[in-house]
């Protein structure tokens, strides 16, 4: 029996889902709302394009509406959640010390973050998903780089947000 080809990619849509809610539970079924609306819409899918960011395409869109306005990371990423039994007192300070700093990105830079850094997506993939020029992507995360590693460093000021 052949393998549907959205099966390859349930791996990297799950580890993206983890990332932006911290809850197993609810990231399994952001991820599946995301491979049903992908099978159920698969027709508008255009040969030849890329499967993988269509996927996160969709799973962004659903993540994004599905959750109020100006709630969208801050109360998902927990950062008592990010490490492993074998992570030494000093990796587990600084994956919390960077979980928070990661809270305190605005919402487009954290999903450009962790786009590329955390499922590797190329700039053009990124863009895709985010439905941004490839420009854009490219100088939010490079903004989003630098604000980390002013948080990292505690060398940041904060931020005023801007008010529509």
């Amino acid at each position: 029996m052949a393998q549907h080809p959205f099966n390859e990619h349930i791996p990297g849509l799950r580890r993206y889902a983890i990332a932006l809610l911290r809850d197993r539970s609810q990231a399994d079924d952001l991820v599946q709302d995301t491979l049903e609306r992908g099978l159920t819409r698969y027709s508008l899918f255009q040969a030849g394009s890329d499967l993988r960011a269509w996927l996160f395409t969709i799973m962004h869109n659903l993540f994004v509406n599905q959750l109020p306005r100006g709630k969208l990371w801050s109360q998902y990423v927990q950062p008592n959640e990010v490490h492993t039994s074998d992570d030494s007192a000093e990796e587990l300070v600084t994956a919390r010390d960077f979980m928070q700093a990661l809270q305190l990105l605005s919402d487009e830079q954290r999903a450009t973050i962790l786009l590329i850094g955390l499922e590797q997506l190329s700039y053009e993939q990124a863009a895709q998903v985010l439905d941004l020029p490839v420009g854009t992507v490219m100088s939010r995360l490079a903004r989003a780089r630098e604000r980390l590693r002013l948080l990292m460093n505690g060398e940041a000021v904060p931020q005023l947000r801007r008010v529509k």
